[in-house]
């Protein structure tokens, strides 16, 4: 920086520049002073760059956000860290990701969310937001104390996928967050439904001899919850809706004037429950994957946009809790390092165009949580994703930022690398000469 200067001048020139909340998509230039963006397109008068990167081939989007990532820290340490996982977010285009309460101890006072402030602050990476537990100890009988969360910066409150069995509690809950203007996070679980489960029922599953969640055990749950909302006037996002019939629900909730939004997790439009049948461990997944049909009608939601957001749905786990039979292995995957090929890999067999599928990763999460960013206009935050679309590379445990590695993509050859991560004006990601 030049003598006197405070804040850093920095050109991001000739990406291909896609913002979908602006209508942008051509080949142009960014512009940012210290942690926000002043132009797009022609240099503001005087405007002289500490550091010009050329971007030429590449494609430059707002930062990404997770709305659901298993940080692990604190209690589970040995699966993957804040300081682990938060880079490798940063590393795949995420500027912010929403930890899960879903740690040891949980995430239901304003002591663990300091701790993991602090945390996160050390390993000076991905931006990490706090979702807050919806009951104590996620056990679904007592309320937590929400107002507290919200005083302590969780943006949002949830019992993860810890069904609460007892709808008079959970009623209590919505209208405690309504009172409080918390958006609440709902799983859409049926307990008894869900618990003996391992994946979806249905011919597959009985082929193989595993366990199957029906398809129903989402339907009774989003009915419920979607009677909850309207009669507590509650925010609601759901989380990682699986089944053609439940976006149904989601559709008419909306049309009725509900404040709902929802997601789907990224492996839900890439899988069907075919795929179980190596029995690998890695497909092992919550919600579970269903038929071709279910697939089919999420990546329509996404592309008519009645399904607001993709979610990676990150899920890091150690060595062992997948090196077991698939009945028996810990549900979930690692996505964040294979989240840009993959979504691309969406785009190219025509789910969906890129435009829509780079606001569904941007600027629709920033609106279900209500922040300041998600799109590339003056003064908006500097979070910003670079990815060179062409680049191919090898899927490895070596070649995986995250400390999970359970992920079904090992060994395969993707096309799609994030190249450069900007998070409020600081470059904490970039691999270009």
């Amino acid at each position: 920086m030049r003598q006197g200067q405070t804040e850093m001048h920095l050109c991001l020139a000739g990406a291909r520049v896609i913002d979908p909340a602006n209508g942008t998509d051509k080949c142009t230039n960014v512009y940012i002073k210290g942690t926000r963006v002043v132009r797009v397109g022609r240099a503001p008068k005087g405007f002289i760059p500490d550091q010009t990167i050329d971007l030429k081939g590449q494609i430059l989007t707002p930062g990404f956000i997770e709305l659901g990532a298993h940080l692990r820290e604190p209690g589970f340490e040995y699966k993957a860290t804040i300081a682990s996982e938060s880079k490798a977010a940063a590393s795949s285009g995420f500027t912010s990701v929403c930890c899960t309460p879903d740690t040891m101890p949980v995430i239901d006072n304003a002591s663990v969310v300091e701790h993991i402030k602090q945390r996160a602050h050390s390993a000076r990476a991905a931006r990490v937001l706090f979702l807050g537990a919806l009951t104590h100890g996620l056990q679904g009988d007592v309320l937590a104390e929400m107002r507290a969360l919200k005083d302590s910066g969780c943006v949002a409150v949830t019992n993860a996928d810890y069904a609460i069995r007892d709808t008079a509690v959970l009623r209590h809950a919505l209208a405690y967050a309504a009172s409080c203007g918390l958006t609440v996070f709902l799983h859409p679980i049926d307990y008894w439904l869900n618990r003996d489960g391992r994946m979806h029922e249905g011919a597959v599953s009985t082929r193989l001899g595993i366990p199957g969640i029906p398809e129903a055990e989402e339907i009774i749950a989003v009915n419920r919850d979607l009677t909850l909302v309207e009669e507590t006037g509650v925010r609601a996002h759901f989380c990682r809706l699986s089944s053609a019939r439940a976006i149904s629900l989601i559709k008419r909730a909306r049309r009725a004037g509900l404040p709902v939004t929802a997601d789907v997790a990224l492996s839900n439009l890439l899988f069907i429950d075919q795929d179980v049948g190596s029995f690998d461990p890695n497909y092992h997944l919550r919600p579970p994957l269903r038929e071709g049909r279910d697939r089919t009608h999420l990546r329509t939601a996404i592309k008519k946009r009645d399904i607001d957001a993709i979610c990676g749905n990150h899920e890091p786990h150690d060595a062992d809790a997948k090196a077991t039979p698939f009945s028996l292995s810990a549900p979930g995957v690692t996505s964040f390092d294979t989240f840009v090929p993959a979504l691309l890999s969406l785009v190219e067999q025509g789910a969906f165009d890129l435009n829509t599928a780079i606001a569904a990763v941007s600027q629709a999460p920033n609106d279900i949580l209500g922040l300041d960013g998600g799109a590339l206009t003056c003064d908006s935050p500097a979070d910003i994703c670079v990815f060179d679309p062409s680049q191919k590379w090898t899927v490895s445990k070596e070649s995986l930022s995250s400390a999970g590695k359970n992920t079904p993509f090992l060994n395969q050859t993707m096309s799609g690398r994030v190249t450069l991560t900007v998070i409020a004006g600081r470059i904490v990601h970039n691999t270009n000469d």
